[in-house]
């Protein structure tokens, strides 16, 4: 058995041989601080969050793209491999996607995850690549592809030709600080205190990052800040967008850093493929336009953006052999 691992932020989605995506759950767990153990992983521990009492601890082991609490992160993708595993005596070959900024002692600390739930093989590869594999663009000709994919902790920015990455970038502003952010945005602007989930909600269905206007609202609601009761509120898109328009200059600066370092040749081949956006944060209203009209490049959203990387996980084993002789290597752990 073959499996592919996205591990993102904010979701883990994995692949299984030829059945696609077989899970999708949040990169959470929530671990009881008196019995010492975990009562809830993924989408149960989620639907935990600011509705907890003060023993329960809601955790998320993976921050900006790596691990932060090695147990919790164990135990979580151990559960979720298991899950797909069912009662399946299998021990499978597994493939994780990693950010392209990834350090050795970041990486190891995948790999024994990954071993602990029973792989007998371990593959690692970078974001960008599975991105654009799972995308369907031809990245073994030597031609440049730009992919920018943005998920809950990072956004990493890659140009790739001949199967290997060329430049990257990687910045922290990504879905996780979006979501801080119109909750600061509201607090200040409206005197409203709102949960990470309400704050996520609205971006996602009201976001217009290009030309936000007033006509399209929702209520929402939270708690007053002064009197601590619970309030309320009518928000637009424009709300939305200078909530968070200082973390999108943060990555249309990223974007300008990658074409700095890129070859002439190969930006000229950007300027024909255009940019592919990929991950959960591809999805924010009218991204594809603001990226569009900023550098003045074609840009499109990669169909299921979501799953975009785990699907590129998938393709890995098709395309090793191609990979593995491109000047950007998959590494191999046994």
């Amino acid at each position: 058995m073959d499996i592919g691992i996205d591990l993102g932020t904010t979701n883990i989605v994995i692949t299984r041989d030829n059945a696609g995506v077989v899970l999708s759950e949040p990169s959470v767990v929530a671990y009881h601080m008196y019995r010492k153990e975990v009562v809830a992983v993924g989408l149960e521990a989620y639907n935990m969050i600011g509705r907890t009492p003060d023993y329960i601890k809601i955790v998320r082991p993976l921050a900006d793209g790596v691990i932060s609490d090695d147990g919790m992160a164990e135990y979580m993708i151990k559960t979720f491999i298991l899950r797909v595993l069912g009662s399946q005596p299998l021990r499978p070959r597994i493939v994780i996607c990693v950010p392209s900024f990834i350090t050795d002692i970041e990486g190891r600390a995948v790999i024994e995850a990954a071993v602990s739930a029973g792989a007998r093989k371990v593959y690692l590869i970078q974001e960008p690549i599975a991105a654009l594999l799972g995308a369907g663009v031809d990245i073994s000709k030597p031609s440049g592809n730009m992919v920018i994919d943005i998920g809950g902790g990072t956004t990493d920015i890659a140009v790739v030709s001949l199967n290997g990455v060329v430049v990257s970038h990687s910045v922290t502003t990504a879905g996780n600080k979006f979501d801080q952010a119109v909750m600061k945005y509201l607090a200040a602007r409206y005197k409203v205190n709102v949960g990470e989930r309400t704050a996520e909600n609205a971006k996602m269905n009201i976001s217009n990052l290009y030309d936000p206007g007033i006509s399209r609202k929702m209520t929402i609601g939270g708690k007053n800040i002064y009197t601590g009761m619970p309030e309320s509120v009518e928000i637009s898109e424009l709300d939305l967008h200078l909530a968070v328009e200082e973390h999108l200059a943060d990555i249309t600066e990223a974007i300008r850093h990658v074409f700095e370092q890129t070859p002439p040749e190969l930006i000229a081949d950007i300027y024909d493929n255009g940019i592919v956006l990929t991950g959960g944060g591809a999805h924010l209203g009218r991204l594809d336009l603001f990226i569009c009209s900023e550098t003045g490049i074609k840009c499109r959203i990669a169909e299921n953006a979501d799953h975009c990387v785990a699907r590129g996980t998938a393709l890995v084993y098709r395309n090793m052999d191609t990979l593995r002789d491109g000047f950007e290597y998959v590494p191999v752990y046994k």
